[in-house]
């Protein structure tokens, strides 16, 4: 037996050996040359990744969630208008950051498994003025995947800062920043950028970086404020040792090597990969009479899947069931329907091999606990949409 049993959740997720044998080599100095010429490359990659050669990136000891509390505690002052488009758990967590600097927000929302409107953005950007509006590309909490171009074009058509929380996509959907025109975009390590926890990583426009240049008023977080930590982004790019806080020196050197393999695969071609193994794989949980939570598969994720626990299952047996079979699963995370649905991770170095995994053991579990399901049913579907788009299986 291997000893370990595979992660499938939404983050942290399983991670390429080249990643943890980097995490894994005797720690340097956050000074020494070699740690400073990993840092700076890191910074370099960032921008090949996000697509924003303009782009300024910042590497920070933190999470997601620091990432998120980055773009508000910088770019909004007291009273500010904030727009929050929100498709879940994280986009309410969005508001309440806001809220926590003082903003005025106005949240929009819509029922579980919908994405908002434009219409509905644009009335709001037409009547009110909005200094930023915060959108969640993937809600980790829903499967959700919102398009994120259109609302930026209508951002900058309303003279409105983007902050793209990318927290579960960068890295496995597509994302142009600059092309686009979002002035942040911000993610966490150990999801689809396939680094351990402990790194919020984001990148910041010109335009966002001018708007933070001209505040009325003191950042209102110390440990946040980019004006501690543009000077180290600025040094370490420059290959000149600096200091503000020790930066956590093996998660870096972990992201310098997964960044070369991200970008050693291409954009293009990992995006591709994480949509057709995503659809497959609904297709063969389908099969198994399975329900999602988005509304459609057009707007579901292609980092993760949120279905719905079928009709006579008990929730909590089934994904028990799976941890005893060696996988394990995420269960739901929006309070109102939290004991309703589950989520399973498919990001970062996922191959069709861990899918055929969970649906292997998926069929057995829910036929243990009597699913009038036949075995092989989602295997099926799953290998034969692989093949018909001349996937291997691999």
């Amino acid at each position: 037996m291997k000893g370990r049993k595979l992660l499938m959740i939404p983050g942290p997720i399983e991670f390429e050996p080249e990643v943890l044998h980097a995490m894994g080599r005797a720690t340097t100095s956050h000074v020494a040359p070699d740690f400073i010429e990993c840092f700076g490359k890191s910074i370099e990659l960032m921008r090949e990744v996000w697509r924003s050669p303009q782009g300024q990136p910042f590497i920070v000891a933190g999470t997601g969630t620091l990432a998120m509390d980055m773009a508000a505690a910088n770019l909004v002052e007291k009273d500010d208008r904030v727009l929050v488009i929100s498709t879940g758990y994280f986009g309410k967590r969005y508001k309440d950051i806001m809220d926590r600097y003082g903003a005025k927000t106005t949240i929009l929302e819509v029922p579980v498994g919908e994405v908002v409107d434009l219409d509905a953005i644009e009335n709001e950007l037409k009547n009110n003025s909005y200094k930023a509006l915060t959108l969640t590309h993937v809600d980790t909490s829903t499967g959700v995947l919102v398009d994120p171009e259109p609302i930026a074009k209508l951002a900058q058509k309303y003279n409105c800062l983007s902050i793209l929380d990318g927290v579960c996509s960068v890295a496995g959907e597509e994302i142009n920043q600059d092309d686009w025109g979002i002035d942040v975009v911000l993610t966490g390590s150990q999801k689809a950028i396939g680094v351990p926890p402990g790194l919020a990583l984001l990148v910041a426009s010109e335009k966002a970086m001018q708007v933070w240049n001209n505040r009325k008023t003191p950042v209102g977080s110390y440990y946040a404020d980019w004006s501690n930590w543009r000077p180290i982004m600025k040094a370490y790019e420059e290959r000149r040792p600096s200091y503000f806080g020790t930066p956590p020196v093996n998660l870096i050197v972990a992201l310098e090597t997964s960044l070369k393999i991200i970008l050693k695969e291409g954009m293009e071609v990992r995006v591709k990969r994480h949509h057709e193994l995503a659809k497959a794989f609904r297709i063969g949980l389908a099969a198994l009479q399975f329900e999602f939570l988005p509304e459609s598969n057009e707007i579901s994720a292609n980092t993760l899947t949120a279905a719905y626990y079928p009709k006579g299952v008990d929730g909590s047996a089934l994904l028990a069931k799976l941890s005893k079979d060696g996988v394990i699963l995420a269960g739901g995370l929006l309070p109102e329907l939290k004991t309703s649905y589950f989520r399973i991770g498919h990001m970062g170095s996922v191959s069709s091999n861990d899918l055929i995994v969970v649906l292997s053991s998926l069929e057995r579990a829910l036929i243990e606990l009597g699913h009038p399901v036949k075995a092989g049913e989602g295997l099926q579907a799953f290998q034969s949409e692989l093949l018909t788009k001349n996937l291997a299986i691999v």
